[in-house]
């Protein structure tokens, strides 16, 4: 967000206040959300005290310093985002989002079918924003939309799930919700009871979390800081649901859990572009490689900002800043003796005219005789290769057989490294509790004996080496893409350093496939080591095992299983599939994903636990005539510690719960602690149960029902907080049915939404998923079963 060209404007009132449902009406809110995402002050005044007061507008801006005067809200929109800034390919999009709205929306503005409203801007729905941040095509819509779904009914608004997510995250912002203040006291009212705002909350302020995306994240002494990173995914394919699970998805559900306690934490990500395999890739497609990056990192980027994984940064390792770091770090280990010069025995096609790179050769596997491996790794039997070892090698370019040719190529010296790799591996594997399998396969490299690997290659696309007699030649991909963590970092801030060379300070937290492990438990360190400096080295590692699809694995060229990009075409919110990956994420062992049990997930779990149990309470509480949207106060007796009663037992065991679920993310246990969120929410049905919360129990023993429904308020209010790093829109959602900002996840379980806290208006948080779309979607990704594993995609 650009911040606004002038500190404050003047709204002038031309005409009487619109009614709700007017274009009149959503030009106000434009405005109103417009000027408080950018910052700038705004004044209201009375058009008899302007000399423009002839004006058929109903509302107009005059822009401070400038005395410009603008009657059309959109323009207003375009002026405080200074659109006209934005590079050319940005501003076209906008410029075409806020088109259609003018020519689309507008013509729908005080119509009566809301439906109509929904469904015209459901189309667009992937152009609205997924982080916290108001962009301008948000504001835009948010006026057009804000009647339809203040009014419409619960099932109504359940048929576009996609706009609801997003309708609810923007009502939690502090923007939208400051703007509201001032757009209610000037809008005729619809509904009848007081309607939420800033003013009317009563929440206790030490629960509100609060998060700054646009300032930069630093480590500060004496604080818990968390620096996160996910294996950066190879930017030659699209990630499949087992890849995004794997790393990314894992490590946003543990970044948002460390945001929440209150740790100062980074999530670092990016895109791995160098090496053979975008070589291959690019050769395949008949791009440059250059041109292959470019188009498949902006596919990943809008793939991860559609599951809503939240990075302080997501970068790529074709910089400059990669450039100067990679070769820094050779430098130092080279300078300190750790690099070996030594001949090579590589594959040499005559045909191409080149060495091939071990992704450039297929042949059968001398372990298990496969015969697809490739020329580093068997996909069946999972054994680390040589492509000289290949039987019946045959060149990936042409199908010929290669012959065999010497190269000089550099080695990291790993044996001479061995003895402070085992000293790392074994102070770190027990002061971060490593994941079972990181710490099996990283004993299992050091018992076999580390031996020199080679850091060079006969390629063209990758990081210069910096040696005479090494100008054909480039560092290998696996040494230098670690390097992409702290290269990243420097492109998000020129004090990378603080993060990645303070031990002292800051505990390195890394998400992968198993697959990957040696390269973050036993490379990279030594790489680090190998330097001498005081580099910030792993401190916690986890790392999943497979996610399989159905009865096979995922492949994209036999149209089997569910990529990042196909997901959103299934009309299910992003929030759905996170937790189902989540739930099933593949910790200890291989999980398997299948289309009923992601159906039974929604229906069963978060429909009739999570979504019952809140909107059982919300819409007893919305009743007017019961509270009118009003909590009420509990009982001081009835909740006091050592109390002999439902409510207070209901406070205990949700306590032991929450002291359980911290542990379990603590010790990076995602899976365990999800369902212990998962427990919460049906200890609250069960509080329900046993309360008898109806009619009855609010009319024959009121100070029981106020203190049943403070109490499970809330509880609903610590669901969101403890659910959030697996649905972070769910949980917006619920903030804004209860009118409160963002919770902290707390030691304890407390009543933090105070009596007299005026409530949002609640709605469904999640659509029942029929049979019928199982069925469907199991014949849509079922591709063309065959035999053979397929290559992952994920890199290092």
């Amino acid at each position: 967000m650009s911040a606004s060209p002038c500190s404050s404007i003047s709204l002038v009132r031309n005409l009487a206040p619109p009614a709700t449902n007017t274009a009149a009406a959503a030009g106000l809110l434009k405005v109103l959300v417009a000027a408080h995402a950018t910052g700038t002050a705004v004044e209201l005044a009375d058009a008899t005290a302007d000399s423009r007061a002839g004006s058929k507008q109903p509302y107009w801006v005059v822009l401070g310093g400038t005395q410009t005067t603008l009657y059309d809200a959109n323009a207003v929109v375009r002026y405080l985002y200074r659109t006209a800034e934005l590079a050319l390919d940005r501003r076209l999009a906008i410029e075409q989002l806020l088109e259609w709205e003018e020519m689309t929306l507008n013509a729908l503005h005080g119509s009566a079918d809301l439906e109509a409203l929904l469904t015209a801007a459901d189309v667009k729905a992937d152009a609205l924003s997924i982080d916290d941040a108001v962009g301008a095509v948000d504001v835009v819509l948010l006026g057009a939309l804000h009647f339809a779904f203040v009014n419409a009914k619960p099932e109504t608004l359940s048929r576009h799930p996609s706009l609801q997510a997003w309708f609810m995250r923007l009502g939690a912002t502090t923007a939208v919700a400051a703007a509201l203040t001032t757009y209610d006291a000037n809008v005729t009212k619809v509904r009848v009871r007081e309607e939420p705002s800033l003013e009317n909350r009563h929440v206790n302020p030490a629960a509100e979390y609060v998060r700054n995306p646009s300032e930069t994240v630093l480590p500060v002494p004496g604080e818990k800081n968390i620096l996160i990173t996910s294996a950066l995914p190879y930017v030659n394919n699209v990630p499949h649901l087992g890849n995004i699970i794997g790393s990314t998805l894992s490590a946003d559900a543990f970044a948002r859990f460390s945001r929440l306690r209150g740790n100062n934490t980074l999530y670092i990500c990016g895109t791995d572009e160098y090496g053979t395999a975008t070589e291959t890739k690019a050769l395949e497609e008949g791009v440059s490689c250059q041109e292959l990056c470019d188009k498949y990192a902006a596919l990943h980027k809008e793939i991860y900002e559609w599951f809503g994984l939240s990075f302080d940064y997501f970068g790529r390792t074709t910089t400059e800043k990669q450039t100067q770091i990679v070769q820094s770090i050779f430098k130092s280990v080279d300078q300190n003796g750790f690099v070996l010069e030594q001949p090579t025995t590589q594959l040499f096609c005559e045909q191409c005219q080149r060495y091939l790179a071990d992704r450039f050769v297929e042949g059968i596997c001398p372990h298990c005789a496969y015969d697809d491996a490739r020329g580093d790794q068997c996909d069946k039997c999972g054994k680390l290769l040589n492509a000289v070892d290949l039987v019946e090698p045959r060149c990936k370019l042409d199908g010929n057989r290669p012959v065999v040719r010497d190269s000089k190529h550099l080695f990291l010296d790993l044996e001479q490294l061995q003895p402070q790799c085992a000293e790392f591996v074994e102070r770190s594997s027990r002061a971060g509790v490593w994941s079972a399998n990181s710490t099996a396969i990283t004993r299992s490299w050091l018992r076999e004996g580390l031996r020199p690997r080679a850091i060079t290659r006969d390629l063209k696309w990758g990081v210069p080496v910096p040696r005479d007699g090494y100008e054909d030649k480039v560092f290998y991909v696996w040494f230098d893409a670690c390097i992409g963590y702290p290269s990243i970092t420097a492109n998000y801030t020129d004090e990378w350093e603080r993060w990645w060379k303070n031990p002292r300070d800051v505990q390195l937290f890394q998400f992968m496939g198993k697959d990957n492990v040696p390269f973050h438990t036993v490379v990279f360190p030594c790489t680090q080591l190998a330097t001498g400096e005081d580099w910030t080295l792993l401190h916690h590692i986890s790392a999943c095992e497979y996610l399989n699809y159905e009865s096979g694995k995922f492949s994209k060229s036999r149209g089997v299983g569910v990529f990042g990009n196909n997901a959103r075409h299934t009309g299910v919110p992003a929030d759905i599939w996170r937790y189902y990956l989540l739930s099933s994420r593949p910790e200890s062992s291989d999980t398997v994903f299948t289309w009923q049990g992601f159906a039974s997930c929604n229906n069963a779990v978060l429909l009739e636990t999570v979504g019952n149990f809140c909107n059982r309470v919300l819409k007893f509480l919305d009743d007017p005539k019961r509270y009118g949207g009003v909590l009420p106060a509990a009982d001081p007796a009835l909740v006091a510690p050592g109390a002999d009663t439902e409510d207070r037992l209901l406070i205990d065991d949700v306590n032991a719960l929450l002291a359980r679920y911290i542990e379990q993310m603590d010790g990076v246990h995602i899976r365990a602690a999800i369902g212990t969120a998962r427990d919460i929410a049906a200890r609250g049905n069960q509080y329900l149960q046993r309360s008898r919360l109806d009619n009855a129990l609010f009319s024959g023993s009121r100070a029981q029902c106020d203190t049943v429904l403070a109490v499970a308020a809330n509880l609903i209010y610590l669901l969101s907080a403890v659910f959030s790093p697996f649905m972070p829109d769910t949980a917006a959602g619920i903030c804004c049915q209860l009118n409160a900002p963002a919770r902290m996840i707390p030691d304890a379980f407390e009543l933090d939404l105070n009596p007299g806290h005026v409530l949002g208006r609640p709605s469904h948080l999640f659509s029942r998923i029929d049979d019928s779309k199982v069925d469907e979607w199991r014949a849509q990704f079922g591709g063309r079963q065959s035999e053979g594993p397929e290559a992952a995609t994920t890199g290092v």
